[in-house]
């Protein structure tokens, strides 16, 4: 149960006010500083294996206490998921620094392209296009056509064409390939939404656990509170009633 004494104790907050942080020995403001009786449980055993002297009238600076909020974050991954990687060990950092993770993957990618990159994703992206196929036909027609009806005896590609089956092998042969970088370069940027995707779930899923830990030591600290005032108000109660003749 909480004491009621302790958290009297505790001085009001204000821009005069001063106080050693616990961990660095450096004194600060107490807008600077966060009381030890507010941190969840866990946190604070934590903080209290590393920390001599560490009691709930003690204080921690910001800076300090991002540092044991990241390795407790880190913890938590440990015993979900085994060995932390550098990834995710980013998102603990980015956690502790309360540092947005979500990023734009198509912008990434779309900044870092080079003019072959850029290249093979408008012809792949032409190449796909009702646009080409179109234009394709109307060629294709236009030149068998040509050869077979106005040209007649003159033809340059008779049938059966020939050489128009050469030039589309050979459009075959190079189009083929650039496809196949501007596919690549499309499983690449899949890659990275997928990797940002998980990386936000995963970011996500550890504030809300946090935030459920905050809140049940809040609500706890709490229901401690009005049972020891309501303790009070039956121990005055109980001394008006002997008083009264």
């Amino acid at each position: 149960m909480t004491d009621v004494s302790k958290v009297e104790a505790v001085p009001a907050r204000g821009p005069g006010r001063h106080a050693e942080c616990a961990v660095c020995k450096r004194s600060k403001r107490l807008s600077d500083l966060v009381p030890a009786s507010i941190l969840r449980p866990k946190l604070a055993e934590q903080i209290a294996l590393r920390v001599p002297g560490w009691s709930a009238e003690s204080f921690i600076c910001h800076a300090d206490l991002a540092h044991f909020r990241a390795d407790y974050v880190q913890d938590l991954l440990r015993q979900e998921l085994g060995d932390v990687d550098r990834l995710e060990r980013s998102i603990v950092e980015r956690i502790a620094r309360h540092e947005t993770l979500s990023t734009n993957a198509d912008a990434e990618f779309a900044k870092d392209r080079s003019l072959g990159e850029r290249l093979a994703d408008r012809v792949a992206s032409f190449g796909g296009s009702w646009i080409f196929i179109s234009m394709f036909a109307v060629l294709l027609f236009a030149w068998m056509a040509l050869n077979t009806a106005l040209l007649a005896t003159r033809a340059f590609d008779p049938f059966p064409y020939i050489l128009l089956n050469l030039i589309l092998s050979c459009l075959a042969a190079v189009q083929a390939p650039i496809i196949m970088m501007s596919q690549k370069r499309q499983e690449a940027r899949d890659r990275g939404r997928a990797q940002n995707d998980y990386l936000v779930n995963l970011k996500a899923e550890l504030e809300i656990r946090l935030l459920h830990e905050k809140l049940d030591h809040l609500l706890r600290e709490q229901w401690e509170r009005l049972t020891e005032i309501q303790q009070v108000q039956i121990e005055l109660m109980a001394d008006f009633g002997r008083r009264k003749p």
